[in-house]
C-alpha cells in the first residue's frame, strides 16, 4: 500500500496544507528533496532554503507556516524535528515491516541464559550463562552479552556491542600487574540503545549500570562500576572511566573523556573533545581542553589559568590607575 501525506498525518497529528492524496516515495534532507519526498525545517534561519525547496511536503513549526505554503504543501507541528523522527519510524515500518522475533542459528545461547520470546538475536551473537535479555530487545550481529548480565525491554544493541567484558583492574606486584576478578556484572535499562562496537565492562564488585533511555553511540568505553543516569546520550568515542558517575538527561559530546570516580550532576552538557578532571555539581555547559604538557608543568598552567579573569581585573584596575594619575 503506498504511504500518503493522509496517512503520515492521521498517524501522527499536526495540520496538513495540500493534498491528503499525495503518495510519498521517501523521506529526504531539505536541500537535496525531490517532489515526492517529505521534509522538514526546524529553524527560521532557513527560510530561504525552505523557499527553493523541491521537497511535495515540508514539515514546520507554525513561525514558518506561511513560507511554508506559500512554496507548497506542509505540515504545521510545534515541534518539527521531533514529528521528522517519527515520520522515520513510520517509513521504516512501511518499507521494512517487523518480522516475527528470531533467534539466527549462529548465535550461541547458553541454556541457562534467558531470552524473552519477543527478543531478536542476530547472527554470531554470544549470550552467556545468566544472562538476561528483556522483551522486544534485539541483538544485531556479533553482539557478546557477558554472564549474568541483564539488558531490559525495548533496546537496540548494534553490530559488535561488547556488554560485560572484564573491567580493568589490576594490582601492582613487584613491577608487574596482578589481576583483580571483577565479580559484578551489567544491567541496562529499558529502550536503551547502543551503537555498533561500543564496550561496557562488567563491575568489580557491584554492578555497572546504564539507566532507561540511554543512547550510546558507536566506538565508545563503559569502565567498570559507572553508573549512567536515565535519557543520557554520548556521542562516539567517548570514554567514560572506572566508577564515574553521570546523571540524567546528560549529554556528552564526540570523543569526551570522563575521569573516574567523578561525579557529574543531572542536565550537564559536555562539548565534545573535553576532559572532565573535577566533579561537576551543577547543571550547565561545560568545556575543557588543554594541551597535553609535563604533569606538573601541565598544573601550573591550569592553576594560572584558572585565575586569569582576576588576574584581567586586576589589570584593568591597574590601566585605570595609572591612566587617571596621567591625567593633568
Amino acid at each position: 500500500m503506498a504511504l500518503t501525506l493522509g496517512h503520515v498525518v492521521d498517524a501522527l497529528g499536526g495540520v496538513l496544507h495540500g493534498d491528503r492524496s499525495a503518495v510519498l516515495s521517501g523521506l529526504a534532507a531539505l536541500a537535496t528533496a525531490q517532489p515526492d519526498e517529505l521534509s522538514f525545517v526546524s529553524n527560521p534561519r532557513y527560510q530561504q532554503q525552505l523557499a527553493a525547496s523541491r521537497a511535495l511536503c515540508v514539515i514546520v513549526e507554525p513561525a514558518l507556516e506561511e513560507v511554508a505554503r506559500s512554496r507548497g504543501a506542509c505540515i504545521v507541528t510545534e515541534q518539527p524535528y521531533l514529528y521528522f523522527a517519527r515520520a522515520t519510524q513510520m517509513w521504516r515500518r512501511h518499507v521494512r515491516p517487523i518480522g516475527r522475533p528470531t533467534i539466527h542459528a549462529s548465535a550461541v545461547i547458553d541454556p541457562q541464559a534467558t531470552i524473552d520470546g519477543t527478543a531478536s538475536i542476530g547472527p554470531l551473537c554470544v549470550v552467556e550463562r545468566g544472562a538476561h535479555i528483556g522483551a522486544g530487545t534485539v541483538l544485531k550481529a556479533r553482539v557478546t552479552v557477558g554472564e549474568d548480565c541483564h539488558i531490559g525491554a525495548r533496546c537496540l544493541l548494534h553490530s559488535g556491542v561488547v556488554i560485560g567484558a572484564d573491567g580493568f583492574g589490576f594490582a601492582p606486584n613487584a613491577g608487574a600487574w596482578e589481576k583483580i576478578e571483577q565479580l559484578g556484572a551489567v544491567r541496562i535499562g529499558d529502550d536503551v540503545e547502543i551503537g555498533a562496537n561500543t564496550c561496557i565492562d562488567r563491575g568489580a564488585l557491584s554492578d555497572t549500570v546504564i539507566e532507561d533511555g540511554v543512547k550510546l553511540d558507536n566506538l565508545i568505553q563503559i569502565g567498570h562500576n559507572v553508573r549512567v543516569g536515565r535519557h543520557t546520550a554520548m556521542a562516539a568515542c567517548v570514554g567514560v572511566a572506572g566508577s564515574a558517575n553521570i546523571g540524567a538527561h546528560c549529554t556528552i559530546g564526540g570523543a569526551a573523556v570522563v575521569l573516574g570516580h567523578l561525579t557529574v550532576a543531572d542536565h550537564v552538557n559536555i562539548s565534545a573533545a573535553s576532559v572532565v578532571t573535577r566533579s561537576i555539581h551543577k547543571a550547565g555547559h561545560y568545556t575543557g581542553l588543554f594541551p597535553i604538557d609535563d604533569n606538573a608543568q601541565w598544573e601550573k598552567n591550569a592553576a594560572a589559568l584558572k585565575r586569569l579573569h582576576h588576574l584581567r581585573e586586576r589589570m584593568r584596575a591597574l590601566e585605570k590607575i595609572l591612566q587617571d594619575n596621567s591625567t593633568p
